[in-house]
């Protein structure tokens, strides 16, 4: 299992969390979001999912990785 720390920004409630942790959920990881450090705490299995793959559930959402 792989694990990343991505920065994403435009997230301010529990919609946010909400989204962003179920879209990653669908594709196979689990994400963990941070509010108050504007940030995203994901596992996954990297020979399964791609770090592109992470990123862009997380934007399909409408919040933006930097």
């Amino acid at each position: 299992m792989a694990k990343t720390i991505l920065q994403v920004e435009g997230m301010s409630c529990q919609h946010c969390v909400n989204s962003i942790e179920g879209a990653l959920k669908e594709i196979g990881a689990i994400g963990k979001v941070d509010l108050t450090n504007n940030t995203v705490e994901v596992s996954y299995d990297e020979n399964q999912i791609t770090i592109g793959a992470v990123k862009e559930a997380i934007e399909e959402q409408g919040y933006d990785v930097v």
